[in-house]
């Protein structure tokens, strides 16, 4: 019997590969992404000194609405980008956490890239 690898396990087999080529500094952070079925993540992290700097999810209080669709994400990618601009952050490096360049991912990167974020 042939057994399928679990799709989790392989995306954080691919996350761990791009970890190990893609890291943030204090200058330019790295934005990482978590999806969930109910939810969305985004954290700007500063890998140098291990400190997470904003972050902006879904499961936050005062998000409005589903968070399990494109239109959470998008919503998520304006905030963090907003949030990263204030803190003085332009330009970061895209994490997308082992899943594919699609659907909601592809979404809150377009967001924050539309919002100011370079990347």
């Amino acid at each position: 019997m042939i057994t399928k690898a679990n799709r989790n396990v392989a995306r954080k087999r691919r996350h761990v590969r791009v970890r190990s080529r893609v890291s943030g500094t204090a200058v330019r952070p790295r934005l990482n992404v978590f999806r969930s079925n109910k939810h969305i993540y985004a954290q700007l992290i500063d890998d140098v000194s291990g400190v997470t700097l904003t972050s902006a999810s879904t499961a936050e209080k005062g998000f409005e609405g589903n968070g399990g669709n494109v239109e959470a994400a998008r919503k998520i990618g304006t905030m963090v980008a907003q949030r990263a601009i204030e803190k003085g952050y332009k330009s970061v490096v895209f994490d997308r956490g082992g899943y594919l360049y699609h659907g909601r991912i592809q979404a809150l990167a377009d967001a924050a890239r539309e919002a100011g974020l370079e990347f």
